[in-house]
């Protein structure tokens, strides 16, 4: 029988301690998120008082886009086909729950629940968001797409966003330091290029697109707050961007703290 020491017993409940202030502020931030984003907020504001600059912007851009969307369909078909078949929140949704089910695989536990609050308190904030402002899409004399439901935030905006996040905080770790910027890269370039699709495509106005980013960083900051706050209290130390959010993933045993590292003291 294993004699479970003093310092042993008392960093297990420091750990579980730890554990359920984690959960709490995962619910917490998911309840705040929509409030806490200032910039969108601010850009809501701007879009429900129909501020006519930010109107000739989006109506500029729908007719310049749509025009060139016409005049080469070819380009058209590679738009549509980026946004219903490689960008599109279904797809999105099912990587991050498979990178969800194999964080639960490696045991991973804390990483995998960010993981699961992150995708699904994005998707939710945003069909809120939507309902409640009931925007309507471009309308457009000679249309290329059409999309269902109101149009503000821009839902694939947002799912790519919080999607390309959580992708990169989870695997960052076990990509050698020489290619995580274009890691980086890539993750930045795929959620403008979805952006630039719904808008090229005439589904959304650039407005959209842009509270779709905005809302969606929101969501990725305040759930990745509560997992940081989450290791301060297990006396794990601090992480940066370009190690992930468990840099211990990439150890034998994902759990932190059980990997060599000692908790602070």
């Amino acid at each position: 029988m294993v004699v479970r020491t003093a310092a042993q017993r008392l960093r297990d409940r420091r750990r579980r301690a730890a554990d359920q202030k984690f959960g709490i502020r995962l619910l917490g931030s998911t309840a705040v998120a929509a409030l806490a984003a200032v910039p969108f907020g601010l850009l809501l504001v701007l879009v429900e008082g129909h501020w006519q600059p930010l109107r000739r912007l989006d109506a500029g851009a729908a007719r310049q886009l749509n025009q060139t969307a016409l005049d080469h369909p070819a380009w058209t078909d590679t738009l549509r086909f980026l946004s219903d078949r490689v960008w599109d929140p279904f797809t999105l949704r099912t990587v991050v729950a498979l990178l969800t089910a194999w964080l639960l695989y490696r045991r991973a536990w804390r990483l995998a629940a960010w993981s699961a609050v992150t995708a699904v308190a994005g998707g939710l904030v945003g069909l809120l968001v939507k309902t409640v402002v009931e925007r309507t899409r471009p309308s457009l004399e000679d249309p290329v797409a059409h999309a269902p439901g109101f149009s503000f935030p821009s839902g694939h905006a947002m799912t790519a966003t919080t999607s390309f996040a959580v992708l990169l905080l989870v695997l960052v770790p076990m990509v050698p330091r020489a290619l995580r910027a274009l890691c980086w890269c890539i993750a930045v370039v795929s959620v403008l290029g979805v952006g630039f699709t719904r808008i090229a495509l005439g589904v959304h106005w650039f407005s959209d697109v842009m509270g779709g980013w905005l809302l969606g960083l929101a969501v990725v900051a305040l759930t990745t707050w509560a997992f940081e706050a989450w290791r301060a209290d297990a006396g794990l130390g601090p992480t940066r961007l370009r190690q992930g959010l468990e840099p211990e993933l990439t150890g034998a045993h994902p759990e932190p703290g059980s990997t060599g590292r000692e908790p602070r003291r």
